[in-house]
């Protein structure tokens, strides 16, 4: 799922997740192997940024949600998604 938030624009990607998502390590991996600095929120962790989440995603806590600099949001991407998101070759 892409579709753009409609708050400020952060100049950083942050991603939205837990620390037992395998989805969620699976995209932090991606970022680190492609050096792309990235913000990590562990929802379990704080309660406002789990709200966002269930905001974002009908009331659900769908992980990894991930935002972008440019305000899109992607929900449980796959490393192809990213890479076109990011326009890195896969």
């Amino acid at each position: 799922m892409d579709y753009v938030m409609s708050t400020p624009e952060s100049d950083q990607i942050v991603l939205y997740g837990t620390t037992w998502c395998a989805d969620c390590k699976r995209a932090k991996q991606f970022f680190g192997e492609h050096r792309i600095p990235f913000e990590n929120i562990d929802i379990a962790q704080d309660a406002a940024a789990m709200e966002l989440v269930e905001k974002l995603n009908g009331g659900l806590r769908s992980v990894p949600t991930i935002l972008f600099p440019d305000g899109s949001v992607m929900v449980e991407p796959s490393n192809a998604d990213l890479a076109h998101k990011l326009g890195l070759q896969t």
